[in-house]
């Protein structure tokens, strides 16, 4: 890992096979899927099918139930571009901040900016409103035009592990 918190990368300098794709020149609306095939290190256009298919997204539209299919998706994992992948949905403990205000414990939702600092390590598609992104290890992943804007609030976050970004102890 040799990024610094809060270091920030496009998604289309990221993702395998974007810039010569078809799909993607013709999509819009498509952050999940650049999210899910930056999570996974998987080229654009898998990363599209998947989405299509698992999610029931629509040609130009945004992905629909995504907290709800990702915890479909925990239980059973995923495979894109022949690699295996599990999901954890992240619980609201960690994407709330407590404060004490005025003798009351207050729950906050975390904003992008204090997420990332208290989970340098791991790959995690995040969701704000209307939109979502990946941090690995880090790095803040997302769309040109969507550059960093730190105090946007967390709404979801899902944790992929998988061959490439997998935290485990492999022997052999």
């Amino acid at each position: 890992m040799n990024n610094k918190v809060l270091d920030y990368n496009y998604a289309s300098n990221e993702i395998k096979g974007y810039s010569n794709s078809s799909i993607a020149k013709k999509e819009k609306n498509d952050c999940f899927v650049r999210a899910i095939a930056a999570a996974t290190g998987s080229k654009y256009d898998s990363a599209h099918e998947f989405v299509k298919e698992t999610f029931k997204r629509e040609e130009g539209k945004g992905t629909q139930f995504t907290d709800l299919i990702m915890t479909e998706l925990e239980d059973k994992g995923f495979t894109l571009d022949g690699k295996e992948f599990k999901v954890k949905v992240l619980p609201k403990s960690r994407v709330t901040n407590s404060y004490k205000l005025y003798g009351d414990i207050v729950h906050r939702q975390k904003t992008v900016k204090s997420f990332m600092k208290d989970n340098p390590e791991g790959t995690f598609i995040v969701g704000v409103s209307k939109h979502a992104f990946t941090v690995k290890d880090g790095l803040l992943i997302d769309n040109a035009g969507e550059e960093f804007r730190p105090t946007r609030k967390v709404q979801s976050v899902f944790q992929i592990f998988g061959d490439n970004n997998t935290n485990q102890l492999r022997l052999f």
